[in-house]
């Protein structure tokens, strides 16, 4: 999904073309609004911006002005100025600009929309071609990928040891071209991709680089950044700031989480791969890597639902006295993480493993592996109250009860995929909820701002997934659920004669009633007038 801010000072203006863009292509474009540049910049420092459709002559921050701010915040964001000047100097310091274009107002609301469409086109064109001029340097850089993974990952898992001596590591860096630096510190992003079953594993090494190329793509502009493959398969980013002066831990984070976006749905276009991203919430010192990839990957584990597009966050610490010495219970923590996280696949994987490994060693040791998968479930069940479900929960902790150890190990798959399975239902029913939340929050703050950037703050969701998530539950978009209740909204104040329309616009969230007016009208064929004039021929 792209998105388009639309900026002029007249509000007339404004609203007009933010009701024409939020009709277009309501599938594929998210549509905010600005009356100033001082509030655009606002909106730049929140979220991911696509397109701006601005004037050039405003108050304050003019619209030439407005540009190179906005390239400081999201360098690919394509530009059209809008103007009622036919003024040649203006047109040349458009003609100057990257990714700058220039409309007249007076060329009408077509055109402007077939701009949009056109630019819209030229973005996702730009990405395919790209992305096949760069297919040419995928040999090279896969052979640069090995080398400078095989350190990277040293660093990852040894970041104590590895990093101590300063002097060392940049010398280190210097060889292997690796373009970070010793000195500052470093932001980590983990990302896990979801493979088809039948993916070999040269299949997955091309899918990785090619990856690797599309990160660069959207992101080396604005940042230096390695990424390797870690020891379970999923991708690890080392990011700093190409600019580290101009870029706080606020702007790279949303940042971030904007360029991210566009990154999954460009993997899934041309690559058919779907790919999860957890995110780190601040930067770290290259001797604390390892520790904190450690929580990146339990905040990736214990995700919520299982949706791709959710751009996750590293889970704040909860228990500053917990050590991390715990060496021997790695599988259970493991296990455990993959069940709270839902994540049923690997779970399984893991008891595979666990069992393979143990049936070929001492008995004390199939014992142990059994009584550790055992007690993941045993726990499990007790602290979420499913014991009721799972009436003979002490059998997990009785291997006497079993024939044989294979039929024991048989006995905990079971009971397994029936807790998977409930916990599938449970996140149906919580995803429902969530929506739930979101629509009564709706219905009551008509008079709000209700752009999907908003509902997605206040909802601690980012604007993509809450976009895909609405549409699942529901089987309408955001936007038309909403025009919906204003709608409803509208026929009920309109039913008081003491109300004036223009108060009636206000309090369904209409600033103008010119735009209120055209709302009502396209929705009920009738002005919101004609409306109530209806009604009282009615009594």
């Amino acid at each position: 999904m792209f998105r388009l801010l639309i900026v002029d000072d007249e509000e007339i203006i404004t609203d007009a073309l933010y009701d024409v863009f939020c009709e277009l292509m309501p599938e594929q474009l998210d549509v905010c609004k600005a009356y100033s540049g001082e509030e655009a910049l606002d909106w730049m420092s929140r979220t991911r911006i696509d397109i701006v459709l601005t004037d050039i002559s405003m108050p304050g921050l003019s619209g030439l002005q407005l540009v190179e701010r906005i390239q400081d915040y999201w360098p690919r964001c394509k530009i059209i100025l809008l103007t009622g000047y036919n003024n040649f100097e203006y047109i040349y310091k458009a003609m100057q600009m990257h990714h700058v274009r220039y409309l007249l107002k007076t060329e009408g609301f077509e055109k402007i929309k077939e701009t949009v469409r056109k630019v819209i086109k030229e973005i996702k064109q730009s990405h395919l071609e790209q992305y096949l001029l760069e297919q040419t340097d995928e040999q090279r850089l896969g052979y640069e990928f090995v080398a400078q993974g095989d350190f990277m990952r040293h660093v990852l898992e040894r970041s104590t040891l590895a990093c101590e001596d300063k002097l060392r590591l940049t010398s280190e860096f210097e060889q292997l071209n690796i373009s970070l630096h010793p000195m500052e510190d470093v932001y980590l992003v983990l990302a896990n991709i979801e493979y088809s079953p039948k993916t070999s594993y040269s299949q997955r090494s091309n899918t990785l680089v090619r990856v690797r190329l599309i990160w660069d793509q959207h992101l080396y502009k604005q940042l230096h950044s390695i990424g390797i493959v870690d020891r379970y398969g999923g991708l690890v980013w080392f990011v700093q700031s190409r600019h580290s002066h101009q870029r706080t831990l606020s702007q790279l984070f949303k940042y971030m989480e904007g360029s991210l976006e566009l990154i999954q749905e460009e993997c899934l276009d041309s690559l058919d791969l779907k790919i999860q991203f957890t995110i780190s919430t601040d930067f770290t010192q290259w001797e604390d890597i390892t520790k904190k990839y450690e929580k990146l990957r339990q905040s990736q584990l214990l995700r919520v639902g299982g949706d791709y597009r959710e751009i996750l966050k590293e889970y704040a610490d909860t228990d500053k006295n917990v050590k991390s010495g715990m060496q021997s219970y790695q599988k259970i923590e493991l296990l455990t993480s993959y069940l709270e996280g839902n994540r049923e696949k690997e779970f399984f994987i893991e008891v595979k493993e666990i069992q393979s490994y143990a049936e070929c060693r001492h008995y004390s040791q199939m014992m142990e592996g059994y009584f550790s998968i055992a007690l993941v479930l045993y726990s499990f069940i007790q602290s979420n109250g499913l014991d009721k479900t799972f009436l003979n929960t002490d059998k997990l902790l009785k291997l006497d009860e079993h024939s044989y150890l294979s039929e024991g190990y048989d006995y905990l798959n079971e009971v397994a995929k029936e807790i998977f399975r409930q916990k599938q239902n449970e996140s149906k029913d919580r995803a429902s909820l969530m929506i739930d939340r979101i629509t009564l929050y709706i219905e009551d703050n008509l008079s709000a701002d209700l752009s999907l950037v908003r509902l997605a703050e206040i909802h601690f969701f980012n604007p993509s997934y809450l976009s895909h998530l609405f549409k699942q539950e529901k089987g309408i978009n955001l936007s038309e659920y909403i025009d919906r209740c204003r709608l409803r909204k509208a026929k009920d104040l309109l039913q008081n004669g003491n109300l004036k329309i223009r108060e009636v616009s206000q309090l369904v969230g209409y600033h103008t009633a010119h735009s209120f007016t055209r709302f009502f009208k396209k929705s009920t064929g009738q002005t919101p007038k004609e409306y109530r004039e209806g009604l009282s021929q009615m009594l």
